[in-house]
């Protein structure tokens, strides 16, 4: 029998959180038109909150002989976020509840435990490289606006070859058996804090509500 590759297992372990996080209702109303531009900035502030933490454990863990291999510069979304933020005029917006929490938890797992930080950078870089492709077309394409630009991965060549050198990075990993599920664990309640932080925004800019 073939051992499964543990990026394969993670992507198994997860995919049902994935859809659910794919699935939100705040993201379906975002990529149809159907929010206020307010609400696409509000998610914009809300990333920002989110990658200030964990691009902050990135330069921590940058040295980690286990983790420093998935740090790399041209995955950094800070300056793009705040670009994007200075255009839609929503700089200085304060965290939502849900991404306190999310912030909370960055601190707690992702500047001591390497497997920690990589659960939560795998969950939204890669994202980020899949499906915010899609949200980046569909918010040019609806709210009139560039700012865009957190979706702009310019430095890491082919998006599609850089997910598989990211994969194969995982199944390279020395990690044991116990700490896989550990991660595969931290992964779900990345994606838990994810779809959390959604429909906070959901709430908070309903579709036909002004912007």
């Amino acid at each position: 029998m073939v051992e499964e590759l543990f990026s394969a297992a993670v992507r198994r372990s997860t995919e049902g959180r994935h859809r659910d996080a794919e699935q939100a209702a705040f993201l379906g109303q975002l990529v149809t038109g159907a929010l206020p531009l307010a609400g696409y900035t509000a998610m914009v502030a809300q990333h920002h909150h989110i990658y200030t933490v964990l691009e902050a454990a990135a330069a921590v863990m940058r040295d980690d002989p286990v983790a420093g291999p998935f740090v790399h510069d041209g995955l950094t979304r800070l300056p793009a976020l705040e670009a994007d933020l200075r255009e839609l005029d929503g700089e200085g917006q304060p965290p939502s509840p849900a991404t306190q929490r999310y912030t909370e938890r960055l601190r707690d797992v992702c500047f001591t435990w390497p497997g920690g930080f990589v659960a939560h950078h795998y969950t939204r870089y890669l994202g980020d490289l899949s499906g915010g492709q899609y949200i980046a077309a569909a918010v040019r394409r609806h709210y009139n606006t560039s700012a865009t630009s957190f979706y702009a991965f310019d430095g890491i060549g082919s998006p599609a070859a850089f997910k598989a050198r990211y994969r194969s990075a995982l199944d390279a990993a020395p990690w044991s058996p116990d700490e896989r599920r550990r991660i595969v664990d931290e992964v779900l309640v990345a994606y838990q804090l994810n779809i959390d932080v959604l429909t906070d925004l959901g709430r908070e800019h309903a579709a036909g509500q002004a912007a």
